[in-house]
């Protein structure tokens, strides 16, 4: 049986886009927990260059179910042209877990889509 819930990484740029997303998201309950991994050293192609920065990692424990929602909200909310958003199922964790994880988030949710966004 497949997992109903997912974890979600997404990488910013400095603490308050981070506490702008991940507030959003728990106030919503579109995550029942974000962690904030400091001191990500991030490499990638940018522009036909490759480009080096220093990120905060977002670790987003949600609903499968949000998975749609949770991208939307953090592309509305990112300064990004193109937001890391890459969900993994969360297997293996304690059914404890998973019962918490889902009293703390919403079983559907509907967000507008056509929110501008920012630039890289």
């Amino acid at each position: 049986m497949a997992t109903e819930y997912d974890i979600c990484f997404v990488t910013v740029g400095d603490r308050k886009t981070a506490e702008k997303i991940a507030g959003g998201l728990l106030q919503g309950r579109l995550a029942a927990c974000v962690s904030v991994v400091p001191g990500v050293e991030s490499s990638y192609w940018w522009k036909d260059r490759i480009e080096r920065s220093q990120e905060l990692l977002l670790v987003i424990k949600t609903r499968r179910a949000l998975r749609e929602d949770v991208a939307q909200f953090v592309k509305t909310n990112h300064p990004y042209t193109v937001p890391e958003t890459v969900f993994l199922a969360m297997d293996g964790a304690p059914k404890a877990y998973q019962d918490w994880l889902g009293a703390n988030t919403l079983f559907t949710t509907n967000i507008p889509k056509d929110k501008p966004r920012g630039s890289r």
